[in-house]
């Protein structure tokens, strides 16, 4: 069994791989680059012809990042999964620096690289930048990332810490405890899915780190972009389902009934926009939330016996942001 595997699940995207895969290569040292293509239906699995050392799993459906990866990593023998996107760009190092803090932390379960953003290679990145957290009422923001405010990198998160949730574009896991997890929901197909993979993680004991010794540059938005329907409904459906399934019972009802009314209010913005596709997304997500009741019921009574407290932020994020003007993740009101 090898240590580390870095396993790149790819759809549809041979440009990228095109930028990217060389220094990956180049990056990586001794340890095996997998790219698991996810049905792709470009030249993606053609191109890596020109690249022989590259294990290709080729996946027969596009079952999203969540039953992607769940289905590539079935197949990888290795202690420790490395999950990048394929719009990363690594840098000498990354691998090593995270490796090294997992084997030093056995507390961990997985851990994340500083995230900085391709196009803006001063600042953070929208999706990681130096570590998640999660409000009480399931919204993410990040040590550099609040909504839409992105921070400059000056040196102010070089600490490493322990954070709620790392980002699945660059994802250094123990392959036991994903296992043990049963993977990512397959049914969240792509977003959120790492969010609740690291909530279930820290119910179970584990903890969750920022590694600021490891750095790469990430493009965003590379399969959907920002402003996609097809995203706003996953992120919002994926976000009350993964309350549904972790919240405790005392708490689920209050939280998921603020939740829907504060995600009917977050369509107007929508509605003055003239982005009424977004608006139908949103109100889409609820009723499949709602379909998918009776499934998420059952997981939750499988899953009851991980029991370790877990923190949220206590206070909403929303209010913090628009209400207070805190804009930076240094301003937040503990």
């Amino acid at each position: 069994m090898e240590d580390v595997a870095v396993v790149i699940l790819n759809y549809n995207g041979r440009a990228f791989l095109e930028q990217f895969l060389p220094t990956v290569l180049a990056c990586s040292g001794h340890h095996t680059v997998y790219v698991a293509d996810n049905a792709s239906t470009d030249e993606s699995v053609s191109l890596l012809q020109s690249f022989p050392t590259v294990r290709l799993i080729r996946l027969k459906v596009n079952a999203g990042y969540a039953g992607g990866y769940n289905a590539a990593l079935s197949q990888i023998q290795a202690r420790y999964f490395l999950l990048l996107n394929s719009d990363v760009e690594v840098t000498p190092g990354w691998i090593e620096s995270l490796y090294q803090f997992m084997e030093l932390h056995p507390e961990a379960g997985a851990c994340q690289p500083k995230v900085r953003s391709w196009h803006r290679r001063t600042h953070f990145e929208y999706a990681g930048a130096a570590g998640g957290y999660l409000d009480w009422l399931g919204y993410a923001f990040c040590r550099g990332r609040l909504f839409d405010t992105v921070e400059e990198d000056r040196g102010q998160y070089d600490d490493a810490r322990p954070v709620f949730w790392a980002t699945g574009a660059c994802l250094l896991v123990r392959s036991a405890i994903f296992r043990q997890l049963g993977g990512f929901d397959a049914d969240f197909f792509a977003h959120m899915e790492e969010i609740d993979l690291c909530w279930r993680m820290h119910r179970l004991g584990h903890q969750v780190w920022y590694c600021p010794g490891s750095t790469v540059y990430h493009v965003g938005g590379g399969t959907l972009p920002q402003t996609s329907p097809r995203k706003t409904f996953l992120n919002y459906r994926n976000s009350l389902a993964m309350l549904y399934k972790n919240l405790p019972g005392s708490q689920r009802g209050a939280v998921l009934l603020v939740r829907l009314i504060l995600d009917g209010a977050s369509a107007l913005p929508y509605l003055f926009r003239g982005r009424f596709q977004n608006i139908w997304a949103i109100i889409r997500a609820h009723f499949a939330f709602y379909r998918w009741l009776p499934k998420l019921r059952r997981e939750r009574r499988n899953q009851e016996r991980a029991s370790a407290k877990v923190v949220l932020y206590p206070r909403s994020i929303v209010w913090q942001y628009f209400v207070r003007g805190r804009k930076t993740y240094a301003e937040l009101k503990r």
